[in-house]
């Protein structure tokens, strides 16, 4: 059961229209969350609803207000916003058809899956994913929902076993700081002259560890770390603490370094044993927990 979605409406191009649901494809992380408590009593702290003066207000007169001026503020009532007319709030128009690589991946933000809606005849589905498929197109449009219009794209899912569609809201591009700002005062890398002997080698090292991606393979270690400190805490054992940094070594010639590190990538088995080394000191260590320090009365 996929359970209810997120968003249903109409996807639209032309006079070709279907009906479509969007459910999130993310997971709500479920790992260590905190709250706020008084050290002192270790009661959690609450946070109220007050105005001037410490006044407390009720959930139900808090509503949205567009500060206007300095201190003033014009009300908006939710079935205010609930009557905006916006087309996109059911209906996705596509608006054009773009090849995947002029999307650039600062634009994405949160990926969604799509699938048609059951009530409806999913041919019209079928032909126009097949034809995005064909021409490894994705389509460009607007969505409303969460407060906001959305660009979108919607895309064909590279698996070739995948049976829907992926659907990716973008940023606007006035959203997006111009990278001119932070770098105009780099120089022009490619106008260097750079040794070609130097990029012969980079070249090979970035061979030798150009693999498939093996995108299960990488797991958020900080959530790992503090489920271990709070066990630790627990069981009144000895807390967790970060590795020491690794010390400054000496400058290596670029060329060296580039030779030793394609040499290095040549030898799986040392590379192996180094990994599983690696793998093994991964993680904080352990130091005794000091003694208990309590206040005086």
């Amino acid at each position: 059961m996929v359970g209810r979605p997120y968003w249903s409406g109409q996807l639209k191009l032309s006079l070709v229209s279907f009906g479509i649901q969007l459910y999130p494809a993310i997971n709500t992380r479920s790992g260590v969350t905190f709250h706020q408590i008084d050290r002192e009593t270790g009661q959690r702290i609450h946070h109220a609803n007050v105005v001037d003066h410490d006044e407390a207000v009720d959930n139900s007169q808090i509503v949205k207000g567009y500060e206007y001026a300095k201190g003033k503020y014009l009300v908006v009532e939710p079935e205010e916003l609930a009557k905006l007319r916006i087309p996109s709030k059911n209906v996705i128009e596509i608006r054009q058809f773009v090849d995947l690589s002029e999307l650039s991946p600062a634009l994405f933000e949160k990926p969604y899956f799509v699938r048609p809606d059951a009530r409806e005849s999913m041919e019209a589905f079928a032909v126009v994913r097949k034809s995005m498929e064909d021409k490894n197109k994705v389509a460009i449009g607007e969505i409303a929902f969460g407060g906001r219009e959305h660009l979108i794209a919607i895309a064909v899912p590279p698996e070739k076993s995948a049976k829907g569609m992926m659907a990716y809201t973008l940023r606007y591009a006035d959203e997006l700081r111009s990278a001119e700002d932070y770098f105009e005062d780099l120089p022009d890398f490619r106008a260097q002259h750079i040794d070609k002997k130097q990029i012969a080698m980079a070249n090979e090292l970035v061979n030798a560890y150009s693999e498939p991606f093996e995108y299960a393979a990488f797991k958020d270690d900080y959530e790992q770390a503090l489920h271990e400190l709070i066990d630790a805490k627990r069981k009144n054992a000895p807390l967790p603490v970060e590795e020491e940094k690794p010390r400054p070594t000496r400058a290596i010639h670029l060329m060296d370094a580039l030779r030793q590190s394609v040499n290095q990538a040549k030898r799986p088995s040392a590379a192996k044993k180094t990994s599983a080394r690696g793998a093994a000191k991964k993680g904080p260590a352990l130091v005794k927990p000091e003694k208990s320090r309590h206040r005086a009365a």
